[in-house]
């Protein structure tokens, strides 16, 4: 049996794969922010949950918000920041008493899909994550690339391109967490988005509350929404602009807004470089 873990800034889900690839058990926990050592118990508990209601004893994978230095061992660029420079995946097996292989989930999600997934057979996929961060991973030939400093698809740090008034306002107001100004994970996450709404309409709602204010036709909603499809536009340009992928794979709580798929050719004759002739 093969045990996956998805370690996120709000949730915490296990999976356990049977030998075919089925499903024999699924569970979340919400995850414990800022507290290491009760991160590390969820997880056993959640490894133990599924071990119990199967039977069986796994493997064990993770896919972590950050990557693991190839030098030093420990996590770094992690936006959930109680994790950096911690030697996570040896205290991890030290208490489950087992090996713990982890990864970018970025890079995860990469692979899966390039794999069997959305983008099955295909050379270049870059997938992207955005939910309570914003994170990116490479696949090339069905294998991550993660550079030489494992950091390779972090775009989510770099500046939002071309920025109008309003977005510079905004950087002034939202720095990153990883103390630069104007990163694109803080405009494109799902944290982002309910930034810029509560800009707008001084309510603080989570992601999905706006989406359905939304499909309610409220106005301020409809606004933010409008701004966020826009930056996620630019951001994913630069991308297309650079490695021309040959699929970009989404994935994380905004993945699941459909309105976010409904203008791509509109955006990519609007934006790219790379036109179809």
């Amino acid at each position: 049996m093969r045990i996956g873990i998805d370690l996120g800034g709000t949730k915490t889900e296990v999976i356990a794969l049977g030998d075919a690839g089925e499903q024999l058990f699924r569970h979340r926990l919400p995850t414990p922010r800022d507290d290491y050592r009760q991160t590390i118990e969820t997880i056993a508990m959640l490894v133990e949950m599924a071990e119990n209601a199967t039977g069986q004893t796994g493997t064990v994978g993770m896919g972590i918000p950050g990557s693991i230095s190839p030098y030093t061992g420990v996590v770094k660029n992690a936006n959930s920041t109680w994790l950096n420079g911690q030697p996570f995946d040896k205290d991890l097996s030290a208490r489950l008493n087992r090996e713990v292989r982890l990864a970018n989930d970025a890079n995860c999600l990469a692979v899966s899909e390039a794999v069997d997934g959305a983008a099955a057979g295909a050379q270049t996929v870059f997938a992207v994550i955005i939910g309570t961060g914003c994170g990116a991973g490479v696949a090339l030939n069905g294998r991550a690339h993660t550079g030489g400093n494992g950091t390779a698809g972090e775009w989510g740090h770099n500046p939002l391109p071309w920025m109008d008034e309003d977005e510079l306002r905004f950087r002034q107001e939202v720095p990153c967490y990883c103390g630069k100004q104007g990163c694109i994970e803080t405009f494109i996450s799902g944290t982002g988005f309910a930034t810029d709404y509560q800009r707008l309409s001084g309510k603080p709602l989570k992601g999905s509350e706006i989406i359905s204010l939304v499909n309610a036709q409220d106005t301020l909603a409809e606004q933010a929404l409008s701004r966020y499809e826009l930056r996620l536009a630019k951001s994913l340009a630069h991308v297309v602009n650079i490695l021309d992928p040959d699929v970009i794979v989404l994935g994380g709580g905004m993945s699941n807004v459909d309105r976010l798929y409904q203008k791509r050719s509109d955006v990519d004759a609007a934006i790219c470089f790379w036109r179809r002739v």
